[in-house]
């Protein structure tokens, strides 16, 4: 009976030693796992919002807002920093109606034949391509990627782009210069969600079709020239990792 004990003791304390071991092992590859996940250099995505027209006939941020989709590429040099390109469609619209401004050209006495005032409008159809910097305010990643890192960091963007906008009395193509703030979080490693939005400062005057309301000729890359605002929702996709025998040697 002793030796039926002892025998069952054996065991137990075996199967106990097996379950720890195996429970070490899986922990221990974890780990490593875990301290190896590649940094990426490279995001794809797409992106939805809104963008508005900010000019001679709007200056609410909140006014005249219209959809937009985008496609984005990200080229990221370190989980500081990269550059994004971007191209967007959307629609600009506005009114003289909601202008607080007096234009001569759209007095309320010129009146339609039902006797209201005869506002301007317009409903242009906007495409946009830009390159800008993104600087992230702490490295980002998913901390095991790289030492520090944060799945979620604001950042800052600026840079240059191109517009075209067509629906209009002419076709206007231009210049801009888009700024701007955003946040950005790493959903898993390969999937990043960001919220960002931005002004394009553009150098045309003509974005709404009318150049000049005032009635007063300027002159100047950025004298009274129209602007549009974009807000957006992106999600990328991260690949291309980067080379760990060239990378993270202090890490070693």
């Amino acid at each position: 009976m002793r030796a039926t004990i002892a025998n069952r003791n054996k065991c137990s304390r075996g199967i106990m030693c097996l379950f720890v071991t195996l429970f070490l092992c899986h922990f221990v590859t974890s780990v490593a796992r875990a301290q190896t996940d590649p940094e990426y250099l490279m995001e794809i995505g797409g992106g939805v919002g809104t963008v508005g027209y900010l000019g001679d006939f709007n200056d609410q941020l909140t006014s005249d807002l219209q959809p937009m989709a985008s496609v984005v590429y990200r080229r990221l040099f370190s989980p500081f920093a990269g550059l994004k390109f971007s191209a967007s469609w959307g629609k600009l619209s506005g009114s003289s109606k909601d202008a607080d401004t007096y234009y001569p050209e759209y007095r309320p006495d010129d009146l339609t034949p039902t006797h209201e005032p005869l506002p301007y409008k317009f409903n242009h159809t906007l495409a946009d391509a830009s390159c800008v910097f993104e600087y992230n305010f702490w490295p980002y990643g998913t901390g095991r990627d790289y030492r520090g890192a944060k799945r979620l960091t604001p950042f800052i963007f600026g840079g240059v782009g191109i517009a075209y906008v067509s629906g209009g009395p002419k076709n206007v193509f231009t210049g801009n210069v888009p700024m701007g703030i955003g946040v950005k979080y790493k959903i898993a490693s390969r999937l990043n969600l960001g919220v960002e939005w931005g002004v394009h400062f553009s150098l045309s005057d003509e974005l709404d079709g009318v150049r000049d309301p005032y009635g007063i000729k300027s002159s100047g890359s950025f004298k009274n020239t129209d602007c549009y605002q974009a807000l957006q929702v992106t999600l990328t996709y991260s690949f291309k990792a980067r080379c760990r025998t060239c990378h993270n040697s202090d890490e070693n």
